[in-house]
C-alpha cells in the first residue's frame, strides 16, 4: 500500500518502511507524527482525497534532524568587478514510516447522528409555535 502526504509544500509518496527526508518539522528524534493522507494506492483499488481522504492518515517516526549537501550560490558580474560566493545548507528532518491506515474515531459518528436527528424536530416544533403569515403587498401608485 502507497500513500501521497504533504508536507513543507512538497508533496511524498511513501510506503510502510520508507526513510524519507522532509523540510526541518519541530519534533524531537524519536516522536511520532501524522499527516494527512492526499491519496492511497493499493495494488488493485485508488483512492484519491478532495483535498484529503477522510478517515485516513500516516504515521511517522522521526530519526533526528541533519543538514543537506552544500550548495554553492555564486554571483558575478563581469567587468565591474562583482563576484559574491555564499554557501547554503538546508536543514531537514529524516522520518521512517510506520503505518498508513485509518484514523480511529471512537464516538465521534453517534454524538453526530443525534445531532442531525434533532434538528428537523425543532424546525418542526417552532412551525407549530408561530402562526402563518401571509405576506400582502401594496400596490404602488
Amino acid at each position: 500500500m502507497k500513500a501521497i502526504i504533504e508536507t513543507g509544500s512538497k508533496q511524498y509518496t511513501v510506503a510502510v518502511g520508507d526513510k524519507i527526508r522532509v523540510e526541518k518539522l519541530a519534533v524531537k528524534t524519536g516522536e511520532t507524527v501524522e499527516f494527512p493522507v492526499l491519496a492511497v494506492m493499493d495494488g488493485k483499488a485508488s483512492k484519491i482525497g478532495t483535498p484529503h481522504v477522510a478517515g485516513t492518515s500516516v504515521t511517522a517516526k522521526s530519526l533526528g534532524d541533519g543538514k543537506g549537501k552544500k550548495v554553492i550560490v555564486f554571483k558575478y558580474k563581469p567587468k565591474i568587478g562583482y563576484r559574491n560566493k555564499r554557501g547554503h545548507r538546508q536543514p531537514y528532518t529524516e522520518l521512517e514510516i510506520i503505518s498508513i491506515g485509518a484514523v480511529v474515531k471512537a464516538k465521534a459518528a453517534p454524538a453526530s447522528e443525534t445531532a442531525v436527528s434533532e434538528a428537523p424536530k425543532a424546525v418542526e416544533t417552532a412551525e407549530k409555535k408561530a402562526p402563518a403569515v401571509e405576506k400582502t403587498t401594496a400596490a404602488k401608485s
